[in-house]
């Protein structure tokens, strides 16, 4: 299967982005099919690997969430941005199908790890850790917090784009957001502290 997650190191997931809401931009029009899949496909592949699909089941669920952009289309009446529509879209779908997932998720991230120990150096074994690390940690979180902070964090997108995403009220955008980082601080730090363990 394809990788096409985009790469980063793991400060990435700790970037703060205290920016001051902006207004936000004209809700784009509906368009056709192909267009939406070409411009948001890379968007949709990403957040459903941060939000815990396996990787043996994150193009079937791509798929999915865009037969039902397919079947809703015509309903999308612009009142949010495509990407946040296309949010909602994906979590109710990663939702749907989250306990049967949960065995093999935890396989795929032992899998991973002893790929990434086995794996010969080369240019992109470092990527390839750094994308292993921030699966591992954001599997630390809950659905709720996850989502928050996968679309605030690594997605750049406002509160109030997050609350139309996920339907939640503002107040509990920033609530989560803050919950989130501090976790995720923590557990990047657990990890810093084993990596520093076994170096010795």
């Amino acid at each position: 299967m394809t990788d096409r997650a985009a790469g980063g190191d793991q400060e990435e997931m700790l970037a703060v982005a205290h920016r001051p809401a902006e207004a936000e931009a004209p809700a784009e029009p509906p368009g056709d099919l192909a267009r939406i899949y070409e411009e948001h496909f890379d968007f949709v592949w990403r957040s459903a690997r941060r939000l815990g699909v396996p990787d043996s089941a994150v193009d079937d669920v791509v798929q999915e969430v865009f037969i039902v952009v397919h079947r809703q289309l015509a309903s999308f009446e612009g009142r949010s941005s495509m990407k946040t529509w296309l949010f909602g879209i994906l979590r109710n779908v990663v939702l749907r199908q989250r306990r049967s997932w949960a065995r093999r998720r935890e396989e795929a991230l032992e899998e991973s790890a002893v790929a990434a120990d086995a794996a010969p150096a080369d240019e992109h074994l470092a990527e390839r850790e750094a994308r292993r690390v921030l699966h591992a940690l954001l599997a630390g979180l809950d659905d709720d917090k996850r989502a928050v902070f996968v679309l605030a964090e690594l997605e750049q997108m406002s509160a109030p784009e997050i609350a139309e995403a996920t339907g939640l009220k503002l107040n509990t955008v920033y609530s989560r957001l803050r919950l989130a980082r501090a976790e995720m601080e923590k557990a990047l730090e657990r990890h810093r502290a084993r990596e520093r363990g076994g170096a010795r």
